[in-house]
């Protein structure tokens, strides 16, 4: 995202509130996974906001590969080796190239927790094996699948301008780095962010969509952007096959923006109870879709208003923490939000002090819950908030 005004920005203390119960799903996670988080997070409510323990923040590495590309966008861990692929590294996403167009980047580091950088991919429009519309523009939607595949989102411009943005499409690689298929339509229309979760060969996708049409023509508050749940089977030397979509949330608002290419819903994190949480960036609030894994209606309006305003400034990242408080990483001023199912903003801590707007991104929870690990594109860097 290239810059917003920069706001002033500072570490807030809120008091504690609220309860609720759910795990991380940014990784994938399997159903026993979710159970056991969804028992244990009353007791880990009683230490208090999960935030409210972590302090300092620590580079990791830069995110600039050698061809230059900006904007590091999407995060996922690894969670078990396979092929290129190591178990507790991380994949980061760009999405500008190394002239800081939006829509243009074309790569995937992988940066091991020391900080030892390598590029996992490099995928250009030529070498897609399917459609994808536009071409290649990586965006935050970021997962690994059953197998070492790597699903990654594409938002594609030809000149970082929301006027030539396209649908683009998911692109599917494997456990080297390589795109073997990509999975594309009516149902995917600029895939903006997206979490996992598998068990077993099974694994379901939920991607946020931001770009329904619209900014070629110069509008800009549409409210037709959508959440699509994607129902996949794969596993090793299986490549992933569709099983079904279905669209669960419509009606969100979003729009075109000089700045951030387009403005709508981002982070998306599924909660124990099966209620999926969704950042609805234009309206500085965080939605619930329940029943996320079986319902077969959209949620209008992407579901139900869980908090809104107040210290949420264009939430963008999504992840639910250990004690089942959903964390949100803000583009407006560099802050990350801890807000209780209830809707109660329990913790806010600044996480970029220098760039502020516009630098915040994707984020997950640290292995052992020891902090958040987040992308920072004000300075290109995978950092720790520990």
């Amino acid at each position: 995202m290239t810059k917003a005004l920069a706001l002033a920005s500072a570490i807030v203390a809120i008091a504690v509130g609220g309860c609720g119960s759910s795990s991380s799903s940014t990784r994938s996670s399997s159903a026993p996974a979710i159970a056991n988080a969804a028992a244990t997070s009353a007791a880990t409510r009683s230490a208090g906001p999960f935030l409210a323990a972590l302090k300092s923040v620590r580079t990791v590495s830069t995110t600039v590969p050698a061809n230059g590309d900006l904007n590091p966008y999407g995060i996922v861990i690894v969670p078990t080796s396979n092929g290129r692929l190591h178990a507790g590294e991380f994949l980061v996403s760009n999405f500008n190239d190394k002239a800081n167009n939006q829509g243009t980047g074309t790569t995937i580091v992988q940066i091991t927790p020391a900080g030892k950088r390598s590029l996992f991919a490099d995928i250009s429009a030529s070498s897609l094996p399917g459609r994808c519309p536009g071409g290649v523009g990586l965006t935050t939607a970021l997962s690994i699948l059953p197998g070492g595949y790597v699903v990654i989102g594409s938002l594609p411009t030809t000149n970082g301008k929301s006027a030539t943005a396209r649908y683009g499409c998911l692109i599917v690689l494997d456990s080297n780095g390589r795109p073997v298929s990509t999975i594309a339509g009516p149902n995917i229309q600029g895939p903006w962010d997206m979490t996992a979760v598998s068990s077993g060969p099974k694994t379901t996708l939920f991607v946020s969509n931001v770009l329904n049409g619209g900014a070629a023509k110069g509008a800009h508050v549409i409210d037709n952007s959508t959440v699509l749940r994607i129902g996949l089977t794969s596993g090793p030397g299986q490549r992933p096959k569709v099983l079904s979509q279905q669209v669960i949330a419509n009606g969100i608002p979003w729009r075109d923006d000089p700045a951030a290419l387009a403005i709508g819903p981002t982070g998306v994190a599924l909660a124990g109870n099966g209620t999926l949480y969704v950042a609805n960036t234009l309206l500085n609030q965080i939605t619930a879709i329940p029943d996320a894994m079986t319902r077969t209606t959209p949620a209008g309006g992407g579901g139900t208003p869980v908090s809104t305003g107040e210290h949420l400034k264009q939430p963008l990242g999504l992840v639910i923490a250990p004690n089942g408080d959903i964390v949100t990483a803000n583009a407006g001023d560099g802050n990350l939000v801890e807000t209780t199912p209830s809707g109660k903003q329990v913790a806010v801590v600044t996480a970029d002090k220098k760039t502020g707007a516009g630098s915040l991104f994707g984020l997950v929870i640290a292995p052992r819950d020891t902090g958040v690990y987040f992308v920072d594109d004000g300075d290109n860097a995978l950092k720790l908030l520990h």
